[in-house]
């Protein structure tokens, strides 16, 4: 089974990034070279910058009438000078928003990890993007950095609400969206690991609970709230701030955390927010 630290480790010991050493992984196991990788992983951006442009313009709305236009409200008051969280976060709460919607309204996205998650990471990478001065190549490794620490989730634990409860979906994502961030900001190798760790460390037992059985509340907000929290983590792992629990270790628990968690709370609509008496008016008004 893969380790985060084996790569770590590794990219350490040869003075590498950790996505140099994520991609020469994949070029041996896929069998494609840099290039060919590299342009596909364009593509995928390709599609995250369209998915949060598209959210952004306010005019779709998901079937149900539950999302459409928050992301638009959100970057008015950003752009108003009004945000209390500064820019970046503010950015990653509208841009997270957007993608998400997008998705609801059956819009083209990237799973990062997975579709209910789809916000996330675009919207770390793009706020980002925003406020350092980043080369679009840049923009692409850091994608390898949380695509690599997405097949270690997804291999040691489960990257599925149905299967670990919204902590393996948003969860994922938050601590793919971290790791890729330090990179994007010139961390060091050690420094995504304690980024992904301190992320997933706050999202663990977070439960999927989808009123109506819909990926919309409280899904598309939890994607914004994982956002920041990636950045949270970011920003401790940049300032030199560790993680008593390694990455690889989180995860193992977030996978045991899942195996215990009931099946009423992992996308079964059965549990939590779905049962509230809204959640259940919601789901009689819907169906």
């Amino acid at each position: 089974m893969r380790a985060y630290e084996d790569w770590v480790i590794e990219a350490e010991t040869k003075g590498l990034k950790i996505s140099g050493v994520i991609l020469q992984d994949q070029i041996e196991e896929l069998e494609q070279s840099e290039e060919a990788l590299m342009q596909r992983m364009s593509t995928n951006l390709k599609v995250m910058r369209e998915s949060v442009a598209a959210g952004l313009i306010g005019e779709r709305r998901s079937l149900s009438g539950l999302v459409g236009g928050d992301a638009v409200k959100v970057e008015s008051y950003r752009k108003n000078g009004a945000s209390l969280v500064g820019e970046v976060m503010s950015g990653a709460i509208s841009k997270a928003l957007a993608v998400a919607e997008i998705n609801a309204c059956m819009g083209k996205i990237v799973a990062a990890p997975t579709a209910g998650s789809c916000g996330v990471l675009p919207a770390v990478l793009l706020a980002v993007e925003e406020s350092r001065q980043v080369s679009e190549k840049e923009l692409l490794l850091a994608l390898f950095t949380a695509a690599g620490l997405g097949m270690i989730l997804a291999e040691r634990a489960s990257v599925s609400g149905a299967e670990g409860g919204c902590q393996a979906e948003i969860g994922s994502a938050a601590a793919m969206a971290a790791a890729a961030a330090v990179e994007l900001a010139g961390g060091s190798p050690r420094q995504t690991a304690d980024a992904a760790a301190i992320a997933m460390k706050s999202m663990l037992g977070l439960v999927c609970d989808p009123v109506g059985g819909l990926v919309e509340v409280p899904c598309v907000k939890r994607n914004a709230t994982g956002a920041t929290i990636a950045l949270a983590a970011a920003e401790m792992a940049l300032a030199g701030v560790k993680s008593a629990i390694p990455i690889d270790e989180v995860i193992d628990t977030m996978g045991e955390i899942g195996k215990q968690m009931p099946c009423s709370l992992k996308e079964t609509a059965q549990g939590g927010l779905a049962v509230t008496p809204t959640g259940r008016r919601i789901r009689a008004d819907f169906l």
